[in-house]
Order: structure tokens, then C-alpha cells, then sequence
């Protein structure tokens, strides 16, 4: 009778101390997630009044923190370019104040990074890229015309993030190679800046 009191004290003590060491095991590993280098897009957005041509794009960004510094990779994947690119126009918000430099922006054939890996550009895809003078457009015109092929090509912008937190809403638009050259929408990045 006595053995098997002693059993059951065991027993109990052993799951309190198992839960104890879960619980607090899961606490560190939060803590370590949390510092991660890379953030991408989450995957939840809000939209009021969504326009149902919207079409969400895929974007990185190393750091979400205000006036942190930060290098963004705007993804244009192959499901993404119906034709070849001639020149891609990116319209961003007036309210995205910070200095958008053309020599920190080079547009790449890039691999995207996953559990294992990092994404980074494999080879940059020559091209002559310009901001205007409010920094609300930037002009990307490749000497190739970007082909309709299975590879994912990226604008790799490296700045440093505004002052102010917000979302920010970078729209693409596209002018396709053919006889009569047509600029239209391909998609937006939502861009959050904490």
C-alpha cells in the first residue's frame, strides 16, 4: 500500500515538473521567434471597401521598425507577368517619407528564401531605374524586356524606413512588349512600418 502511495507521488510530481519545463521551454522559444532577422508579409490584410481588381503581391522586408535601416524585395513572380515587361512603374504614397535613392535600387532574378534559406538576388537584371522629384514614382525601364518565364525577379530597394508607423500601399504597374505597348495594373504591396 505504502509502495504504491509512493508511486503516485512520483508520478505527480514528475507531470508537474514536465508541464513546468514545457511551459517555460515554450516562453524561450516565443521570445527567440520574436527576434527574428527577415519579416514578410503576414498574410492578413484589412481592406474597407476593397476593389475587387485588387490583386496582393508578395513582398520581404528586413526590418519593420521606424527609422530602422532595411532592404525590400518587391517579389514579381511568374504567375504575376501575363506578358514581357518593358517598364515597370511603381507608384508610392506621398506619405512614405524617406529619401528613395536609384542608386540603392537595382532590379534581380532572385531567390525566394524559406525555412532553411535566405532570399537574396541571384543576378541583378540590367536596367535603368529613376525617381521623380517627390518620391512618389519610381521608373524602372529594363534593357531586356522582362521575359514571361517560371523565375521570380524582385525590386531590392535598400532605405531606411519613415519616421512615421503606418501602412503603406506600394501599387505596380506594368507596360507590355507588343505592337501597341500597354501600361496596367499588376498589383500592390502592403507595406507596414512600426
Amino acid at each position: 500500500m505504502n509502495n504504491t502511495k509512493e508511486n503516485s507521488i512520483f508520478k505527480n510530481i514528475s507531470k508537474i515538473l514536465l508541464s513546468s519545463f514545457i511551459v517555460i521551454s515554450s516562453f524561450a522559444a516565443i521570445d527567440i521567434i520574436k527576434n527574428s532577422p527577415a519579416i514578410a508579409n503576414t498574410g492578413l490584410d484589412f481592406m474597407w471597401d476593397a476593389d475587387p481588381n485588387y490583386i496582393k503581391l508578395k513582398y520581404l522586408q528586413t526590418s519593420k521598425e521606424k527609422k530602422d535601416r532595411s532592404t525590400y524585395y518587391l517579389f514579381l513572380r511568374s504567375r504575376e507577368r501575363k506578358t514581357g515587361i518593358l517598364k515597370l512603374t511603381i507608384k508610392v504614397p506621398d506619405y512614405f517619407k524617406t529619401n528613395i535613392r536609384p542608386e540603392k535600387l537595382n532590379l534581380c532574378l532572385v531567390r525566394i528564401g524559406g525555412f532553411s534559406s535566405r532570399t537574396k538576388c541571384l543576378e541583378d537584371f540590367p536596367a535603368t531605374i529613376e525617381v521623380n522629384q517627390d518620391q512618389t514614382s519610381i521608373d524602372i525601364f529594363p534593357d531586356n524586356p522582362i521575359p514571361v518565364d517560371n523565375n521570380t525577379y524582385a525590386l531590392r530597394m535598400k532605405l531606411i524606413n519613415p519616421r512615421r508607423p503606418g501602412m503603406f500601399q506600394f501599387h505596380a504597374y506594368a507596360q507590355s512588349a507588343g505592337a501597341v505597348p500597354i501600361s496596367g495594373y499588376v498589383g500592390s504591396w502592403n507595406i507596414s512600418v512600426e
